[in-house]
């Protein structure tokens, strides 16, 4: 296409979920509900951990982490869907786009590193228990964190540059109820190839690192469990792991589902229910998934409730 032909795109309009009126309501009350029980979900479970020093272990500094990262993706995706919804205007402004792409990429890359940390965190807890201390330290712990909060954040600025060269023309209508890489990139009227070779390239080391680490991690762990002679042994051994196979599962899942493929493949119906579950059901979950078998986490959250209601009852 020329130059002359090409119109500069001030905004976007975003899909949206539903085009029916009586759906975007009933689906602004569920996303409500479920927002809000994320960011209560999220934020009950860093309090607990930060205010109870019987979980100053590893494994609870990077739950809290993940708790933090999940309030964060809700965050940017759900107010904006629920005025789009409301409102009936579907209209977001480029810069807003941009920074909302950004944080949620960044967001996913950190929780995708952070996962896989935590595996290694289950590694050397069962496999490698009287190094624990020492392998996993303070110090340890602070770099796993910080290098995924790093990579994360400087991933997704590469990315976002990267959308920032491309022109948008013609349509400015985005096939989904956020901006995301894949509807801009099927969007745009300019070559798009070296974009989806930097996401199969650059992105998909990343994804296959965490995932192949994950499962290394995981296969020792079994190992190790399975030699264990006490079936009582065994089974708290796999407890210990359970909700956090839980969580990677379905998070790997919708994520190689999503980005792992060419935007020829991008299909809207599909790509918008798998978003809602990465973007709105998984973050919910989550608090759900890591308290719910575990006794400490149940007694520190009994706690910190008691605490808060305690605060307040004058």
């Amino acid at each position: 296409m020329d130059a002359k032909n090409k119109t500069s795109v001030i905004n976007f309009i975003l899909q949206g979920l539903s085009d029916h009126s009586g759906h975007q309501i009933a689906l602004s009350i569920l996303f409500l509900v479920m927002y809000l029980v994320g960011l209560l979900s999220n934020s009950a479970i860093m309090t607990a951990i930060s205010s109870d020093h019987q979980l100053h272990t590893p494994m609870y500094f990077f739950i809290g982490n993940l708790a933090l990262v999940d309030i964060t993706s809700m965050t940017i995706i759900v107010p904006q869907l629920l005025v789009n919804s409301i409102s009936q205007r579907k209209t977001i402004y480029f810069s807003y786009c941009i920074t909302q792409l950004y944080f949620f990429a960044a967001m996913g890359t950190i929780n995708l590193l952070l996962l896989w940390a935590m595996a290694y965190d289950r590694y050397v807890a069962i496999c490698r228990p009287l190094h624990y201390l020492m392998v996993l330290g303070r110090r340890a712990c602070g770099q796993l964190a910080a290098g995924s909060w790093t990579v994360g954040l400087l991933n997704s600025l590469l990315h976002s540059m990267m959308i920032l060269r491309l022109s948008f023309c013609a349509s400015n209508l985005i096939e989904s109820f956020f901006c995301d890489i894949p509807p801009l990139l099927k969007l745009s009227c300019s070559d798009t190839s070296v974009n989806e070779l930097l996401i199969l390239t650059e992105s998909l080391s990343i994804i296959l690192v965490s995932v192949i680490s994950t499962v290394v991690s995981y296969t020792r762990i079994i190992m190790t469990i399975l030699s264990i002679n006490s079936s009582v042994g065994r089974r708290k051994a796999f407890s210990t792991c359970s909700s956090h196979l839980i969580v990677v599962s379905l998070y790997y899942a919708t994520i190689l589902f999503s980005y792992i493929r060419p935007t020829s493949s991008y299909s809207l119906e599909k790509d918008k229910v798998v978003s809602v579950i990465y973007t709105i059901v998984t973050p919910m979950l989550n608090p759900f998934i890591y308290s719910l078998r575990n006794d400490q986490m149940k007694q520190a959250l009994r706690k910190a409730i008691g605490r808060f209601f305690y605060a307040h009852k004058f």
